[in-house]
């Protein structure tokens, strides 16, 4: 869970605290564009308020927009990655799967159906910050806001910034909307929003293991989903970010932010940006060391949550990396890492897919 004083410090403004993002991380362990660490501790919990999924009524399901995933065995995982560690034989049954991350127009009808609100949009108790001026005690969400110049890579909260009224229908806070961006993929979803929403569909989240074999595509395992070179053809085949991060965003994919869904090809199995655009939800908890004993057969994640980085906090994984992954910095992009997030966070860069099993 987060630490009060910290989120705090995020909330009103005081850059001097110590985030624990001063240490020196190699590429293959930083994480910190999908809010991992570092930020996770700065963005306002809302641990209390996170109950309004089980209020959600279930609709009709059915597989319109779906993919039929035939399931099998696949070596799942990445040795370049210490909490990908070791590579594995993993079998999973056939399932279905959206072909794209949901959508602000599909997540605007859920909303419309239901009433709900997202963690983001949810009041703060003055009560869980005493102190602080209520005033300052807004609803918000974390937005990536490139520096001026070229920075240290070493404190995340140079380019991550709380701001206010920021939710997935104002995607930059106070005066921004998602109109003429309906079929961009919906962001600043915690794993509750998210789960609500796979609720209502008659869906679910998948499970990592079901998300891997997915972005493999029938492929097996490459260093990215679509294949071994970064630029097959001289194309820019994902959503990530080029050029110096994060102060210069070249945008030789077309794309500062997210791009709407299907901007770029499918694999085999017909989805959609399973590499790049945001991070997707996955229904597992996160532990690093799951997968020296993680089952061999439709593995459903540890039975509880555990990150060395936060021992307090509780995480889901994450995956597919975003449009912030660069090789300079965050290269979880790359197939079979892992990604993390703390579970009533949200940010510009994260969002979400389901999946429903064959009835």
């Amino acid at each position: 869970m987060m630490f009060r004083s910290e989120a705090i410090a995020l909330i009103i403004g005081i850059a001097a605290i110590n985030f624990g993002c001063d240490k020196k991380q190699t590429a293959a362990e930083k994480t910190a564009d999908s809010l991992a660490h570092c930020i996770a501790d700065g963005i306002p919990s809302r641990a209390a308020a996170i109950q309004n999924a089980g209020n959600v009524t279930e609709e009709k399901s059915d597989t319109t927009g779906m993919k039929w995933i035939p399931g099998g065995k696949f070596l799942m995982g990445s040795d370049e990655f210490p909490d990908s560690r070791p590579m594995h034989d993993v079998t999973v049954d056939g399932f279905f799967m959206d072909e794209h991350e949901v959508t602000n127009a599909e997540y605007a009808r859920f909303v419309a159906a239901t009433n709900y609100k997202t963690v983001a949009e949810r009041p703060l108790n003055p009560a869980d910050y005493p102190g602080v001026p209520a005033d300052k005690l807004v609803p918000g969400s974390a937005v990536f806001t490139p520096t001026a110049t070229a920075v240290s890579l070493d404190n995340p909260l140079q380019w991550w910034n709380y701001t206010p009224d920021a939710s997935w229908a104002k995607p930059e806070g106070k005066g921004s909307s998602i109109k003429g961006r309906e079929n961009y993929p919906v962001i600043h979803v915690s794993y509750e929003d998210a789960a609500a929403y796979a609720k209502w569909a008659g869906k679910r989240l998948p499970t990592e293991a079901e998300w891997e074999f997915a972005a493999q595509g029938g492929k097996g395992n490459h260093t990215y989903y679509w294949g071994d070179q970064l630029k097959p053809g001289n194309k820019w085949v994902a959503n990530i970010y080029q050029g110096s991060f994060p102060d210069k965003n070249t945008k030789e994919d077309g794309y500062l932010g997210a791009a709407p869904v299907k901007s770029f090809p499918a694999n085999n199995y017909g989805l959609f940006d399973m590499d790049g655009n945001v991070w997707e939800w996955c229904q597992d908890l996160y532990r690093p060391d799951y997968y020296q004993k993680s089952a061999s057969r439709n593995p459903q994640g540890p039975s509880d949550s555990y990150d060395p980085d936060e021992p307090g906090a509780v995480k889901r994984v994450q995956r597919g990396g975003s449009f912030l992954c660069s090789d300079d910095y965050c290269i979880r992009y790359k197939a079979g890492s892992r990604g993390k997030g703390e579970v009533t966070s949200g940010s510009n860069n994260l969002g979400f897919r389901c999946v429903m099993n064959k009835k």
